[in-house]
C-alpha cells in the first residue's frame, strides 16, 4: 500500500455525512490527547495531515483519511474530556454512536496512554468492544515517556487488565521515535 497516496476526504460533523462505501475502515479510538492524530501522521509519514493539538477535546469531528484508494483511517473524537458544553458533548456522542453502530468499521485501533494506563473510559470502551465482538488491537502510546523498567511493568499491567481480550495484540508506540510504526501498519494490512 502506498502511504504517500493519502488524502483527508471528509471531516464529518453530522450523522448524515458518514461514509458508507465499501472500503474497509480502521477507526482510531481513545481518550482526548492520547495521540490518535500523532499515530495517524506517523503511519502516513506526514507531520500535519491529522491536526495535533496540545488542547484536549479539540477534535470534534470524525475525520476520514483515504489511503491509496484502499482503506480509510478514521480519526474519532477523543472521549473523556468534558470541558465543552453539554450540548456539544451530546452531539459528539450521537455522532460517534451512529458511526460505531453503522457497522462500517473493519477494526478499532484502541489507543491507551502507557504512562497513564487504562482510564475508566478506556475500560468502558474495551467492555463494549468485547461485548459486541468488534475486532480490535491496542496501541500503547507515549512509550518514550517511561524508562525501560516502568515500560515493561506498564505493558504487563495492561496485558493483565481484565477488559483486554487475551486475543488482542498490544503494540508499544512512540510518535517521537517511531517505535511500533511498522507493527501497527503490518497489523492493519494483515486484517485486510
Amino acid at each position: 500500500m502506498n502511504t504517500s497516496n493519502v488524502e483527508l476526504v471528509l471531516t464529518a460533523g453530522l450523522e448524515k455525512q458518514l461514509i458508507k462505501d465499501s472500503l474497509p475502515q480502521f477507526a482510531f479510538s481513545g481518550r482526548s490527547n492520547v495521540g490518535k492524530s500523532s499515530l495517524i501522521n506517523t503511519l502516513l509519514n506526514r507531520k500535519k495531515l491529522a491536526r495535533v493539538s496540545g488542547e484536549p477535546g479539540k477534535t470534534i469531528t470524525i475525520n476520514y483519511y483515504k489511503v491509496d484508494n484502499t482503506i480509510y483511517l478514521v480519526d474519532l473524537p477523543g472521549y473523556g474530556y468534558a470541558k465543552r458544553s453539554l450540548e456539544d458533548q451530546k452531539k459528539w456522542s450521537r455522532l460517534v454512536n451512529t458511526y460505531v453502530e453503522s457497522g462500517a468499521m473493519k477494526c478499532v485501533v484502541q489507543l491507551i496512554d502507557l504512562k497513564v494506563g487504562p482510564t475508566r473510559d478506556d475500560l468502558m470502551m474495551l467492555d463494549w468492544l468485547n461485548a459486541t465482538n468488534t475486532p480490535y488491537f491496542i496501541v500503547a502510546t507515549k512509550s518514550d515517556k517511561l524508562n525501560k523498567t516502568n515500560k515493561t511493568k506498564a505493558l504487563e499491567d495492561l496485558r493483565k487488565c481484565n477488559q483486554v481480550s487475551p486475543d488482542a495484540d498490544i503494540i508499544e508506540f512512540s510518535a517521537l521515535n517511531g517505535t511500533g510504526k511498522e507493527e501497527v501498519m503490518k497489523k492493519i494490512l494483515a486484517m485486510l
